[in-house]
């Protein structure tokens, strides 16, 4: 399977009409992630037909109220929704005592469980992890403690060539070991290397979001080699000099890290609210690194294989 990402809010700081502060849900592999949860997120998720539902867990990067403040709506809809499954939510410690005492002041506590995974580790860590998928932390440079999130699909089993089995006269029953990269037999014992019976299987995929964070090149070390980098871009380059108080970063900068970590492609978000044009983003960083594209609310993005398709808005 591939990944969908859609954009629910991509600017920075004050919410506007048309202008909403960062969320996004990520599909991948049957999951579907709910990354940041910034004012408008609950609308935007029925703007866009996302069913509630299939949210089971939540990533707060930090706790800058344009990235969280959505959360303590969308949890009290989930209430009223009866919704009666877990609720999974990583973010910074502290965040667990914000909710929490919403929830007791307002006298609303949940019909469903609240699991929060609280984080305070200065290195990338292990947060989550399945069958199909992992995800790690981003340690990023921000005025508050702050991560990014790293999504990266499990290798795939190896697909069957069914023709190559037969010529070989490889039993069937061999052929999930084979799949799974193993060594198998012949009908007469005699070994058969796996790949003698079995494709490539299509590379893996690998998201990347990393917002908020100033110009941070132990990043790139991290994500190396990620199929599709999220990467805030507050700035142009003519305003680099606010990067250093806001612990933000420009277009450019962001096409830099894009570059050094070897990323497929660079998606640019959490704009400034003092430009007219977001094509000047795009311009600014595609002059560093070619693969290029601006968030925009509203859209969505889809990534069928890592390494060999394009990034396309569905």
């Amino acid at each position: 399977m591939g990944l969908h990402l859609h954009i629910l809010g991509c600017h920075s700081a004050t919410p506007k009409t048309n202008a909403a502060p960062s969320a996004q849900i990520l599909e991948m592999d049957g999951h579907m992630f709910l990354i940041d949860c910034g004012e408008g997120t609950q609308v935007a998720l029925r703007r866009n037909k996302i069913k509630f539902a299939r949210i089971k867990q939540i990533f707060i990067s930090h706790l800058h109220g344009d990235h969280y403040f959505g959360l303590f709506g969308l949890i009290a809809t989930f209430n009223l929704l009866g919704r009666t499954e877990p609720l999974d939510i990583f973010g910074p410690k502290g965040l667990k005592d914000i909710v929490l005492m919403s929830l007791k002041l307002g006298e609303s506590w949940t019909k469903f469980p609240l699991r929060f995974h609280e984080l305070s580790q200065s290195q990338s860590v292990l947060i989550y992890e399945d069958q199909t998928v992992s995800v790690r932390t981003l340690p990023l440079d921000h005025r508050v403690y702050t991560n990014g999130f790293l999504f990266e699909q499990k290798p795939r089993l190896r697909p069957l060539n069914a023709q190559a089995a037969h010529e070989l006269k490889v039993p069937s029953a061999y052929f999930n070991k084979a799949k799974q990269g193993g060594w198998v037999q012949d009908e007469l014992g005699n070994p058969i290397d796996f790949k003698a019976i079995t494709f490539d299987p299509p590379p893996s995929i690998s998201y990347a979001y990393c917002s908020d964070t100033a110009y941070y090149p132990p990043l790139a070390d991290m994500i190396q080699g990620v199929t599709l980098l999220y990467h805030e871009s507050t700035f142009l380059s003519q305003h680099e000099e606010l990067c250093g108080p806001t612990k933000h970063s420009t277009a450019r900068q962001a096409a830099e890290i894009a570059l050094k970590a070897q990323a497929k492609f660079l998606l640019l978000g959490h704009y400034s609210g003092r430009y007219k044009s977001l094509e000047d983003f795009k311009i600014e960083a595609s002059a560093v690194f070619p693969q290029v594209t601006l968030a925009r609310e509203n859209t969505a993005f889809s990534l069928a294989h890592g390494g060999v398709s394009e990034l396309t808005e569905i």
